[in-house]
């Protein structure tokens, strides 16, 4: 029961918050407006969701070369395509995450591999922070003020928090201060962050222009669904919405659904959206994130299965080199 009670948060969290938002909206509306979509602009946003993976990868890439070690930039892409199957089909918003650190195992240190997984979200974060700070002079008079206020302290906290993480030192010390049976849990943690300072901030900030991009795109997908919706919200108002609807992901939820939903009418209320409207919205935003994370799992297999074949073909030829001599 311990070992699943996350996902059962998780569930009922979802459950709930969904609940909640068919007493405030007409589902039937909603529904209704769903299918009405316009489809090419759906697929333009699934595009942009799996263009988006090979960005990632990217990413990935340089900041693996930042701490000296080297994976082939498709084992990467096939990693990420993995990664987006497994958090589509799983509860939580970082099961992928586990997956690539665990398959990049097979290729660097453990610590290597989880420590540039870390570096690599948590710079996709602080690029959504920037972004968000960087709209909101760009925000529309009717913007509410109190809404001005909360994406102003949570993009500079997130900074704030995000730049102390990775630089490393100030966390090293308090973990110091742990209790003496916390330590050998601490010491794992520890060796996670001494491979994320590893990295090095040169490719730290080449990791962040290149989120930047990532974060861009993000918010093109958002943009193609209100489109696709037949909204016309100006695409500035994209960018001050996305970081909140993006940040739902880090909540206890199904890959924040429900959340999404929740505070979706009011961050859209300025743009001229009604509830029903903004709910439709962020409900084909999921519906087009997660139908992309199916195209992961013929990737998956088919890099798994070349794989194996490789590693295959090396016993073989390394039992023939051994009979020989």
């Amino acid at each position: 029961m311990r070992k699943h009670l996350g996902t059962i948060i998780k569930i009922s969290i979802t459950v709930l918050a969904l609940l909640y938002v068919s007493r405030q909206v007409d589902l039937a509306d909603t529904g209704q407006r769903l299918l009405q979509a316009n489809l090419g602009w759906v697929l333009v946003g699934f595009l942009l969701v799996n263009s988006s993976l090979v960005v990632r990868a990217y990413r990935w890439l340089l900041l693996l070369r930042g701490i000296g070690e080297t994976i082939r930039f498709q084992r990467l892409v096939s990693l990420y395509f993995a990664a987006n199957f497994f958090n589509s089909v799983l509860p939580s918003g970082f099961s992928g995450d586990v997956v690539r650190a665990v398959e990049a195992a097979q290729d660097v240190p453990a610590k290597t591999a989880a420590g540039t997984v870390l570096v690599d979200r948590a710079t996709g974060l602080l690029a959504l922070f920037m972004i968000g700070l960087a709209a909101l002079p760009f925000r529309p008079d009717n913007f509410p003020q109190t809404l001005f206020w909360q994406t102003t302290a949570v993009c500079l906290i997130g900074l704030i928090g995000g730049f102390i993480m990775l630089e490393g030192r100030l966390v090293r010390r308090l973990g110091r201060l742990l209790p003496s049976f916390l330590q050998p849990a601490w010491q794992k943690v520890d060796g996670i962050i001494v491979a994320v300072q590893a990295c090095g901030w040169t490719a730290v900030w080449q990791a962040m222009g290149v989120s930047i991009l990532f974060n861009l795109m993000q918010i093109g997908w958002f943009a193609a669904a209100g489109l696709a919706l037949g909204y016309q919200v100006p695409f500035t108002h994209y960018f001050l919405v996305t970081p909140f609807l993006s940040l739902a992901i880090l909540l206890p939820s199904i890959g924040g659904l429900g959340i999404r939903e929740g505070l979706a009418p009011l961050l859209f209320a300025s743009a001229g959206l009604s509830d029903e409207q903004a709910v439709a919205l962020t409900l084909l935003v999921f519906a087009i994130e997660r139908l992309s994370g199916f195209l992961g799992a013929p990737v998956y297999i088919l890099s798994t299965v070349q794989r194996s074949r490789k590693k295959a073909l090396e016993l073989s030829a390394g039992s023939q080199d051994e009979s020989l001599t």
